[in-house]
């Protein structure tokens, strides 16, 4: 996964000589998606790559500033979605209304030194404010949350629909796909395999050793990795984050890959509604898998959001260690996201 959107967005693009793409969508139901903070470092190449997903019909892009001139780029695309732009608080009903997926990738990057519990004050208003307005507005969309810190953002939109009266755990979601990118593209590439048949599950959370990935179930198999080379890979999958802030020198944070992942997991969502079976992505949900309230694992997809949060299968060692160590740290955020929710 998800070699189908590439192809979907490969294939769009080389069909030059059609100019009619109805027929991309023939037999789908109409979907609406928006975005919340559409004129960011990860809003502009997410609301491209779902400007190009033949399953959205309407595509809202919202921000504070500047999605007008989002908007009319990506809108004059062949494809079929059909794009609208939309700027300030007395508008975000209008890009709401009607949305069957929400993405908020809102909210300030990483800098440098820059921790995730760093973003928290300044992100967490920020999302308590958009999910007031989606309980209003669309309380039935699926939302997928991508504004850090992830694990405290979560608890944070999950209170402020349990006191609108809206709250449905299966209809929230925690983008952690970025992790398991990464985790694909490291194995991958260590262990000398086609990345795009590569499946790796990644659980826990969705910052610094929260993020778990299970090498040991990745497929296929392989035998060429020792246990240093899995713990290498574990500590990568980690800090990838910061490898690209660090890269950029302190001029952004993981924007593009972010967006990739995030209109994975949305067009995986849509896929979910639309009646597709089998979709299954890993993703930050209310669960019973551990003792935490929140937690990443496979997660299956349906018609109604969650079909069905997967266990954890077999772990190794180093796994069942990372495991217990991450709790913590996890825990501690999860309650962040709810007192500040409660507090404010």
């Amino acid at each position: 996964m998800r070699p189908s959107l590439l192809r979907s967005a490969s294939q769009l693009l080389r069909r030059n000589r059609r100019r009619d793409y109805s027929a991309a969508a023939a037999g789908q139901p109409e979907r609406k998606v928006a975005i919340l903070g559409a004129a960011g470092g990860i809003g502009q190449p997410l609301a491209l790559l779902m400007k190009l997903n033949p399953l959205v019909s309407s595509l809202s892009l919202y921000d504070i500033a500047g999605t007008p001139g989002v908007a009319a780029d990506v809108s004059h695309i062949n494809s079929p979605a059909l794009v609208k732009g939309f700027v300030g608080e007395e508008q975000l009903g209008e890009a709401l209304e009607g949305s069957d997926v929400v993405i908020i990738p809102a909210g300030v990057p990483r800098k440098p030194g820059m921790t995730r519990d760093d973003l928290f004050n300044i992100n967490a208003g920020i999302v308590k404010g958009l999910c007031t307005a989606i309980s209003k507005y669309c309380p039935n969309a699926l939302v997928n949350m991508i504004s850090n810190p992830v694990n405290s953002t979560v608890p944070i939109a999950a209170e402020v629909f349990k006191k609108a009266g809206t709250y449905d755990e299966k209809k929230l979601f925690g983008v952690t796909t970025l992790d398991v990118v990464r985790a694909k593209t490291f194995y991958a590439g260590k262990a000398n395999v086609p990345v795009t048949e590569v499946n790796v599950p990644v659980v826990g959370g969705h910052a610094g050793i929260t993020i778990l990935p299970l090498f040991s179930q990745a497929t296929p198999a392989t035998n060429a990795l020792c246990h240093e080379d899995i713990k290498a890979l574990t500590k990568r999958t980690q800090d990838g984050g910061t490898e690209v802030v660090e890269a950029k020198a302190g001029k952004g944070s993981a924007t593009l890959s972010m967006a990739y992942a995030g209109a994975v997991f949305a067009d995986a969502c849509l896929k979910g509604l639309n009646g597709v079976p089998n979709v299954v992505e890993c993703s930050f949900v209310q669960s019973t898998v551990t003792e935490l309230p929140f937690f990443a694992s496979k997660v299956t997809l349906g018609k109604n959001g969650v079909e069905e949060v997967h266990g954890l299968g077999q772990l190794s060692d180093f796994e069942k260690e990372g495991l217990e160590n991450l709790k913590g740290e996890l825990k501690s955020s999860i309650e962040k996201g709810i007192k500040f929710a409660h507090a404010n």
